[in-house]
């Protein structure tokens, strides 16, 4: 069988353009019907509640960090915190190797904190996040383990504890060192661990500045200037590196987190941050759910003078989601029961929850519609006891 070398010309023409569109779909991911490819090295947008991931390019290689990686460090102080090992008010030491590898004299990120000086251990947690401050970081180290490289040690099992499967740890502040890597998928998952687990302390990625000895300096997230829903978390740079971020928005219920890395200019990591977010949230619409006071369901009371009191929303309830979300999203009440008398109107006792493919990605707090005040007669409340275990609550 002959071919004209016209048609063996626009048959190859055909495989090219064929190559070049899968090459194009292999790399861009889609919410909907337009395709993004980022700008950055390595990039990842994942959703913070349910994990699901909408967008990433090369997420598991390990890179440089920079002091992306100090979110670890953080959120080890934050789980010290909330077992209670550490407190708040607890004054650590700034020792000379923490001011000389780290404050100003090094010429790198510093909270400018005094040789010799004792700070809290909130105020070093606002030093290591506003200021990225490398004298913060060392000194809650050297604080917790005696040595920031035993610290190290503490990071590196964490690690493995929450599944960053590309991650090394070789100090606690993402200063230049051949082995301290972190993927970009790691980091969006420190982020997460972050945000769920600690929102008390979550609100300080988002403070826009923070004064020490004297000095203020800005946080140096630039979504926080201006970029609508912007509440955290982290900015990174060394010239191995380049310029990173981690970012977090929340809009209509849903909190996104974006890590990008490898951009050549503080303004290319902003410029890629804001078409990468504004890609993600362009594909989601606000759907309400519940309106304030909305009745979601009813409660079983033990021991009330009511068998049951209704269950109302606290506060109104819309959710962002996607156009293939919106096909398979589910609400659904939890709360556990059976109640206690006396129960008080208002009382927060259970949340409606969205899920999407059986991951939750969206939850609203639920009330008591009303007061049930608890039975005298013991009879009655062994007669609801029978009631309940015969018919559950």
């Amino acid at each position: 069988m002959r071919f004209s070398l016209r048609f063996l010309a626009n048959l190859l023409a055909c495989l090219v353009l064929w190559l070049a569109a899968s090459a194009v779909s292999a790399s861009a991911q889609t919410l909907g019907d337009e395709p993004y490819v980022s700008a950055a090295r390595n990039a990842i947008l994942m959703d913070a509640k349910s994990g699901q991931v909408y967008y990433e390019k090369d997420p598991d290689t390990a890179i440089p960090p920079a002091s992306m990686s100090k979110l670890m460090t953080q959120a080890i102080v934050f789980d010290l915190l909330k077992s209670g090992d550490l407190k708040p008010d607890q004054m650590f030491t700034v020792s000379t190797n923490a001011w000389k590898k780290g404050g100003a004299a090094a010429k790198g990120s510093t909270m400018y904190a005094k040789a010799k000086s004792e700070i809290s251990i909130l105020n070093l947690l606002r030093g290591s996040i506003i200021h990225s401050g490398n004298d913060a970081c060392i000194t809650l180290a050297e604080g917790i383990d005696g040595k920031e490289q035993t610290f190290v040690n503490r990071m590196n099992a964490k690690a493995e504890e929450i599944g960053l499967k590309h991650s090394t740890f070789r100090n606690s502040t993402g200063l230049p060192d051949p082995n301290h890597k972190m993927s970009v998928r790691d980091i969006a998952t420190l982020a997460r661990y972050i945000i769920t687990n600690h929102p008390d302390y979550f609100p300080i990625y988002g403070e826009k500045s923070f004064t020490w000895n004297e000095i203020t300096q800005p946080n140096r997230n630039p979504l926080l200037v201006d970029y609508p829903g912007a509440d955290g978390m982290k900015t990174g740079f060394t010239k191995e590196a380049g310029y990173g971020l981690v970012g977090t928005v929340q809009r209509d219920g849903r909190r996104l987190i974006m890590v990008i890395a490898g951009l050549p200019s503080i303004d290319e990591r902003k410029s890629e941050a804001e078409k990468l977010f504004d890609w993600g949230l362009s594909k989601f619409r606000a759907i309400e759910v519940y309106s304030d006071g909305d009745r979601v369901g009813q409660a079983r009371v033990w021991g009330g003078k009511a068998d049951w009191v209704d269950l109302v929303t606290k506060g109104s309830f819309s959710v962002a989601l996607t156009k293939e979300e919106r096909k398979t999203a589910e609400v659904k009440l939890s709360y556990k029961g059976p109640l206690l008398a006396p129960v008080r109107a208002g009382d927060q006792v259970g949340t409606v929850k969205v899920f999407i493919e059986g991951r939750a990605i969206a939850e609203l707090p639920v009330m008591t519609s009303e007061s049930v005040e608890a039975v005298d007669s013991m009879w009655q409340k062994a007669l609801d006891s029978a009631m309940i275990m015969a018919f559950g609550g």
